[in-house]
């Protein structure tokens, strides 16, 4: 098998403490070593020039693959959520989604845990797992019934898969499209409170200590749901918990104007809770940092507030906003490979995410400090439906490897 040895780089290993200067060693599609580490006469030198060398980032929960936005933004690996056109709920769409990225990134499906995801009758997940899915997911929506959730629950741990869910009661957020407050009343927004999130989590942290079962939130917004989260840490429930970037540094003020571009789910939340977000990721309760990508084109942006659809083109700008965290000394940058690689790989049960002998070879050359801007019409995503659009950013992957080759 091929020996590749990357020299010259700064490692940001999840394992470490700081950036240290060292190799990464390479055989076949798999790492065999790195830091201090010999260079085999046989193997080929690759000079990363002093660049930063991490793992390859794991997206998890993206709406749309999305090649382009994809080897921009450093993403090597993304859990595609079960809200597609048609619904992963069964074993020919898991297979089809695999797929979907070779040879250029790997997709990790999420089995939606309810058909049609309509929150009434379970999914075949066993025969789903057995296709590829690495996690079972609600999908945009909360499941109402706290039967079916439970059995959900229930049988994805008997599975060993996580159980992915959306984290807000729907009863109040049915028909909300912003977050009660001065914002959504001054436009006039059919809005709900933000304790709905609190609520969702405190039923579904329930009922996965009934069954034993490892659940993972994937957007916590507001300092009640964190409260709730850092509770069942405390208690040793399996219980993890993601964010993405627009709700570390948007606020609902960023809907003024009726700006569809930040119409969100969940919506935005007010100043207090965007600080408690950037706490949570301090303090170590947030786990994962997700680009929730979710390109929307003029059919879906250009309508009236409340009709256009939420989400935004995030898989770009992922890692250059969640490097603002790095600068701003709120975490390590090693720290930061952690919530973007080695944390989503041990949620979906991937052998990725860092440099230990066997991950996959999966890795991006980063630049911290090479400028741009974030231009939502000249985007690479099949939409650039950004709330961050012309805004100055720092750091980008210059070069990609996965499986052991270069893209």
């Amino acid at each position: 098998m091929t020996k590749i040895a990357i020299i010259n780089g700064k490692l940001a290993d999840p394992a470490g403490d700081a950036l240290t200067p060292g190799v990464v060693l390479i055989e076949g599609d798999r790492i065999v070593g790195a830091g201090d580490v010999a260079v085999p006469d046989d193997a080929q030198r690759v000079d990363a020039q002093g660049l930063v060398v991490a793992p390859g980032l794991i997206d998890l929960g993206v709406f749309a693959t999305d090649k382009p936005a994809f080897h921009f933004g450093g993403i090597t690996r993304a859990a595609l959520m079960p809200d597609q056109r048609a619904p992963l709920d069964e074993v020919g769409l898991i297979r089809e989604a695999t797929r979907a990225g070779k040879p250029d990134f790997w997709v990790h499906p999420i089995a939606a845990a309810t058909r049609g995801l309509q929150g009434a009758e379970m999914a075949e997940m066993g025969l789903m797992q057995m296709a590829g899915a690495k996690a079972v997911g609600t999908g945009r929506q909360w499941i109402a019934d706290s039967g079916v959730m439970l059995r959900v629950l229930s049988y994805a741990s008997g599975l060993g898969l996580t159980v992915i869910a959306h984290a807000e009661d729907g009863g109040l957020t049915a028909k909300a499209v912003a977050t009660s407050g001065e914002t959504a009343t001054r436009l006039g927004l059919p809005h709900a409170p933000a304790c709905a999130e609190a609520m969702g989590i405190a039923r579904d942290i329930m009922l996965a200590r009934e069954a034993g079962a490892a659940i993972h939130f994937r957007l916590v917004t507001t300092k009640a749901g964190f409260d709730c989260i850092r509770a069942a840490k405390a208690e040793g429930l399996r219980v993890t918990c993601g964010i993405s970037p627009a709700y570390l540094y948007l606020n609902d003020q960023a809907v003024t104007d009726f700006r569809t571009f930040a119409r969100l789910s969940p919506p935005l939340r007010d100043e207090s809770d965007r600080q408690a977000c950037l706490a949570a990721v301090a303090d170590g309760t947030v786990d994962v940092i997700t680009s929730s990508h979710d390109p929307r084109g003029p059919e879906d942006k250009r309508l009236p507030f409340a009709d256009a659809s939420p989400g935004m083109a995030g898989a770009e700008t992922l890692l250059a906003l969640s490097l603002n965290l790095v600068r701003d000394g709120q975490v390590t940058i090693n720290r930061l490979m952690t919530l973007l690689s080695a944390n989503p790989a041990t949620i979906l049960g991937v052998d990725a995410g860092g440099f230990a002998a066997g991950s996959a070879a999966d890795l991006i050359f980063v630049d911290p400090d090479a400028p741009w801007i974030v231009d939502s019409a000249r985007m690479a995503a099949a939409a650039g439906n950004t709330p961050f659009d012309r805004l100055p950013v720092q750091g980008r992957a210059r070069r990609i490897m996965k499986g052991g080759f270069f893209l």
